[in-house]
């Protein structure tokens, strides 16, 4: 099969859909790899690491996109629409619950669309959206605690305070893995932390691993409304698969708390858990509302491109391989990889996404 490996265009996005070392292996089974020119400087590959890894390099978007499978990381934005067509197998981060107009992009194109963070195994996991949760959580409290700091707008507050002076609070909304690392980061640094999280058998998990260390309640609106005004820095890591986040804090929540706290929806991606939430970027990853400095970039991970292309790409690889040694019929309904399709033949075919459009 011909894969094409677009450089990524979203602001700041420098991670890369194939690394070298994924690249080589596809070349070894036979695969043709299609790169444009520096779609890996960014996260430190460079052309000539993929030609000796044996891709083929050329020098524009078009011809990338024109492959039989185009591999990437972020959903396609506006000026890449051209590029759908019906004979197209696209495999990458799609997010379609927030993207209505990239769902209609695709219906109209035809493509079959295949997402990530819908690939599910037989017990529920998500094995590639796993590893960029497992960053997006750490670097929630890292950019949390930067934005804290008083230079960057926030209250002043060290996260793991001083002895004879308390640490700060970090609420946690969602004990999955973006939840669950953010925590281990967050106690890491010293903070005070309390995990809000729906399922009682995670809690009982959360339990086991973290012990007193973390305060661990039942989320419910009345757990929410305590907790909310008392946190300096609030992490919203809710995840719905295939559905638009529920908002959990609402615009009066948000208004209690504290001058210079800050909010890290994680779920922004999916429409966010913070009434006031809304995407922003690398660029500009921050403003204030109420007093508040919210941080909603998308792409976290895209901050640490070497890190999270590799991780990714680890992860991605089998089922790569798969699609590209059998095409269209690795999407077999009830399968890991047909679970995660999308989009196909103009339809919405994910059950979760049916009433996308309605």
């Amino acid at each position: 099969m011909r894969i094409g490996v677009p450089k990524e265009i979203k602001d700041q996005e420098f991670r890369v859909g194939l690394s070298p070392a994924s690249v080589a292996t596809l070349v070894a089974h036979g695969h043709t790899v299609v790169v444009e020119t520096q779609a890996g400087q960014g996260a430190g590959f460079s052309d000539e690491d993929y030609r000796q890894a044996g891709a083929l390099l050329v020098p524009d978007a078009a011809t990338a996109w024109a492959q039989e499978l185009v591999v990437k990381v972020k959903e396609p934005l506006p000026v890449e629409y051209d590029f759908l067509r019906p004979d197209l197998l696209l495999f990458t981060y799609l997010h379609l619950a927030a993207q209505p107009g990239l769902t209609k992009a695709l219906l109209r194109a035809g493509t079959t669309a295949i997402a990530y963070e819908m690939v599910e195994l037989e017990d529920g996991r998500l094995p590639l959206l796993h590893p960029m949760s497992v960053i997006a959580g750490r670097l929630a409290v890292q950019f949390g605690s930067h934005f804290l700091q008083r230079p960057a707008g926030g209250r002043g507050v060290l996260l793991g305070g001083v002895p004879g002076v308390k640490p700060a609070h970090v609420v946690i909304l969602g004990g999955g893995v973006v939840g669950t690392e953010a925590a281990r980061m967050a106690i890491g640094l010293g903070a005070q932390v309390t995990i809000i999280e729906l399922n009682l058998d995670r809690l009982h998990a959360l339990g086991d691993l973290f012990g007193f260390r973390v305060q661990l309640l039942y989320s419910n609106s009345t757990h929410i409304a305590e907790m909310v005004p008392t946190a300096d820095l609030l992490i919203g890591a809710v995840l719905v698969p295939g559905k638009r986040t529920p908002t959990l804090v609402s615009e009066e929540l948000v208004q209690q708390m504290k001058p210079g706290s800050v909010i890290v929806d994680v779920a922004v991606d999916q429409g966010g858990c913070v009434a006031t939430s809304r995407p922003t970027t690398h660029t500009q990853p921050v403003y204030t509302r109420y007093g508040v400095l919210h941080y909603g970039v998308p792409n976290m991970p895209g901050a640490v491109p070497w890190t999270a292309t590799q991780a990714l790409n680890q992860s991605l690889l089998p089922y790569l391989l798969q699609l590209a040694e059998h095409g269209y019929d690795a999407l077999k309904p009830g399968t890991p990889l047909g679970r995660g399709v999308n989009t196909m033949g103009g339809r919405l075919v994910h059950p979760a996404l049916q009433d996308l459009l309605v």
